[in-house]
């Protein structure tokens, strides 16, 4: 058996270049190494007995914490939810429990847990969020609790999600999974309540699910476990069009490859090998090109990670792209590189990286990913600051169709044609 999901564009979803950035700093935790107001700072924490009334704990652990920060002049403070990019671009339906409740979740290849909001939230949080579909557990007959299974996803910034674990049928398209983990929320910080869907299913390997004390299984290691999908294709596909198109038609499949998708692109699958170890879809990315000119990487990763907008990768990399387009700078109150808005296409680079020995291009519309003010747009390409792998996310994505194949643990992609490149 094998299934397609079609994905729709959130209609609420507003790009926000500097946004999307503090988003990945919050996500991946890593520190920027070109200038801008929002970066990590440690904070010491002693656990203890106090020995007065505001004196300083004694004994107990110290615990150091690096928590995301903002510098607005002089000062420095914890960063506002409304300075984080709260939202996503994509999102796709299914169905949990018996009779079926449809919620519409986040796509994310780059985490592992599958939560929704919940009956269990505070009535103050459910009201704020009034346009979300909430699970509600004691409505369906084939909900079963976990004693003592938790979750929570955590930032560094403080914003978190969290709560407990079932089972409960979950319906992707026209695969019913019996017994699948969900997560439901009992807590929402204030950046997750803000976004527009109802929750995330994580597409990244299952060692990196945040169920305590025990991991569970992701939808994809069920999906196989339970023989729903073929044993030769324990995979899943990802085709994320332009958000710019009327009509959009971005999907996901599960079990197969869409081969008139393949065969409309006019080009051959190539595969790389993935490194699971951390949980990512991690492969080898050596070398880019800019207008044809290689750039070696020795020794260079990437992920790839549905659940991300914008491309982050090495600084000498992202130097010589915008390098390349005229009148490009790095605004540091942005915290990323710039160039005008009426940049033709012509004008624009060719941009590649390596998916393995296979260099794959980022189409020329995504390299402007929102706008700057002042006549400028902010580059769909950024820097990865001193995050070891890249991350290609969809600015990378939407120029090929992706095949996440579990069973054969590669990552694969077909480049699918730039509308706005004219071939001669």
């Amino acid at each position: 058996m094998a299934t397609k999901l079609k994905l729709v564009l959130n209609p609420k979803y507003q790009r926000n270049g500097r946004k999307s950035y503090v988003h990945l700093l919050r996500k991946y935790r890593f520190d920027p190494t070109l200038p801008g107001p929002f970066f990590h700072a440690t904070r010491v924490t002693q656990q203890g007995k106090f020995t007065a009334q505001g004196q300083p704990p004694v004994g107990g652990r110290a615990h150091v914490k690096r928590i995301l920060q903002k510098k607005t002049g002089d000062q420095t403070g914890d960063v506002p939810s409304e300075d984080v990019q709260n939202d996503t671009e994509y999102l796709a339906q299914v169905s949990i429990g018996t009779p079926a409740q449809t919620f519409k979740l986040d796509f994310d290849s780059g985490s592992a847990d599958l939560w929704v909001w919940s009956t269990e939230l505070p009535s103050g949080t459910k009201s704020s969020g009034s346009s979300h579909s909430i699970f509600d557990p004691s409505k369906s007959s084939t909900w079963k609790a976990t004693s003592g299974e938790t979750w929570q996803i955590s930032y560094g910034d403080g914003s978190s999600a969290s709560g407990d674990v079932g089972t409960d049928v979950l319906s992707l398209g026209n695969l019913d999974i019996k017994n699948q983990a969900i997560e439901v929320a009992s807590t929402l910080s204030t950046e997750f309540q803000q976004g527009t869907g109802d929750g995330l299913l994580g597409l990244a390997f299952g060692s990196i699910n945040t169920a305590k004390p025990n991991q569970v299984k992701t939808p994809v290691e069920n999906l196989i476990a339970d023989n729903l999908i073929p044993q030769n294709a324990q995979l899943f596909t990802a085709h994320l069009g332009a958000a710019a198109e009327k009509g959009d038609n971005s999907f996901y499949t599960f079990g197969y490859i869409d081969q008139d998708t393949v065969s409309a692109t006019g080009n051959k699958i190539s595969y790389a090998p993935v490194d699971n170890s951390q949980g990512f879809w991690t492969f080898d990315s050596t070398s880019a090109t800019v207008n044809g000119k290689t750039i070696n990487r020795s020794g260079n990763t990437a992920i790839a990670d549905t659940g991300t907008t914008l491309a982050l990768v090495d600084d000498d990399t992202v130097k010589a792209i915008y390098d390349a387009i005229p009148n490009s700078k790095y605004d540091s109150n942005q915290q990323g590189y710039i160039f005008p808005t009426n940049t033709t296409a012509d004008k624009l680079p060719t941009v590649t990286f390596a998916v393995g020995n296979t260099q794959f291009a980022v189409h020329k519309s995504a390299l402007a990913f929102a706008d700057a003010g002042n006549g400028n747009s902010f580059g769909g390409i950024q820097s990865r600051g001193n995050n070891p792998f890249d991350i290609l996310g969809d600015t990378f994505l939407k120029g090929v169709y992706a095949i996440f194949d579990v069973g054969n643990t590669q990552f694969g992609a077909v480049q699918k044609p730039d509308p706005d490149v004219t071939s001669s």
